[in-house]
């Protein structure tokens, strides 16, 4: 009786071992972490941008049409621009920016909008001086554009400005080679179309996009993150001439008839993908010091989940190994993040009213 005492110990303290351990790896090791929070600006309407620039200046736009400047010394709030022919339909309206990044020598900042009663989208570059933003030059124009599905997040990497479109609500598009909907597109500051682009003389970098609204650069890596339909939302590498799979795929090739679609059309599958969704939007890179609890980790601002999400990668920054999940419902809808030079981060709301950028510091 006392040895069968004694097996049946050893056995429950097994399981139980088991079972903590189990618990240990559903939780993960990323430590907590003690942060401020200090709302530099209220008062916006429906932020979508916000740039550290050079200047140690935050750039921003609001979808009215708004380009502004905001010294996050002060809070002081400084317009630079409203673009009158910017035309507010459901999520259109001014949305991504992007700074030249030899500034100094080329003052240029590009956005991209939606205009027009025959609805559609375009990317302009303007020339900062003496405190306005002037002289427009049209870089793209006719980009399919609806009340859902924009994309319209920018990126400068290596002399190319990288733009994301959506699907504007036609499911026929992100398939079809021949639209720039549901794509990432990749054009010269110019304006012009690069040589080495997968196809002569078209923009499409990629395909088979839903509506990707994050865009970052990693090292030499280009991550992505896309809303899903009713599941999926996702969080992607973005490879040269490959297809992401929308309509024909949602997340991973798991399914029967996704399997034989991903095998015959070269579909990415993503680094990760959340069900229920959560709406992913903006996304920065972090690997400074001052917050060492979000070295090397994508940071993802999320707007339907309210939150501010980590993603630790690993050492190659190939995968996502653990997330951890910040400020859930404390300020609501968040759009975009970005990170000055010192580490601080900063975040913006996307409510509708009394919109907020919020410094956040150790």
């Amino acid at each position: 009786m006392k040895t069968f005492l004694f097996y049946l110990v050893i056995a429950i303290s097994c399981v139980a071992c088991k079972k903590s351990s189990s618990e240990n790896e559903e939780v993960g090791t990323l430590p907590d972490v003690t942060l401020k929070t200090n709302v530099l600006v209220s008062g916006l309407v429906n932020p979508w941008e916000i740039v550290y620039g050079p200047d140690q200046f935050i750039w921003l736009t609001e979808k009215s049409g708004k380009i502004s400047r905001l010294n996050p010394q002060t809070g002081a709030v400084s317009p630079l621009l409203t673009i009158s022919e910017v035309r507010v339909n459901g999520e259109g309206g001014l949305l991504g920016m992007a700074l030249h990044p030899d500034f100094a020598t080329n003052p240029y900042v590009y956005v991209v909008y939606n205009y027009g009663t025959t609805y559609k989208g375009k990317v302009v570059r303007y020339t900062y001086s003496g405190g306005a933003l002037n002289n427009p030059q049209i870089l793209l124009d006719q980009i399919p554009a609806a009340s859902i599905h924009n994309g319209s997040r920018l990126l400068i990497n290596a002399n190319k400005l990288f733009i994301t479109t959506g699907d504007a609500s036609d499911t026929s598009t992100p398939q079809n080679n021949t639209s720039i909907s549901g794509k990432i597109l990749r054009i010269n500051l110019d304006g012009t179309i690069p040589a080495d682009n997968p196809n002569r003389n078209s923009p499409i970098w990629t395909s088979g996009h839903r509506n990707p609204q994050g865009l970052v650069l990693v090292s030499s890596k280009i991550f992505s993150s896309e809303h899903g339909p009713d599941s999926d939302d996702e969080i992607n590498v973005i490879e040269k001439g490959r297809n992401y799979g929308w309509p024909n795929v949602k997340g991973f090739c798991n399914e029967p008839n996704e399997q034989a679609f991903c095998t015959q059309n070269n579909i990415v599958e993503p680094l990760i993908n959340w069900t229920p969704t959560i709406a992913p939007s903006g996304l920065t890179y972090y690997n400074s010091n001052y917050i060492p609890q979000f070295k090397n980790s994508l940071l993802l601002a999320v707007l339907k989940g309210s939150k501010l999400v980590q993603l630790k990668l690993d050492e190659t920054q190939s995968r996502i190994v653990e997330t951890k999940d910040f400020y859930v419902n404390s300020f609501g809808r968040l759009r975009a993040v970005c990170q000055s030079p010192e580490g601080k981060i900063y975040i913006c709301t996307s409510n509708g009213s009394n919109d907020k950028i919020i410094e956040i510091t150790k």
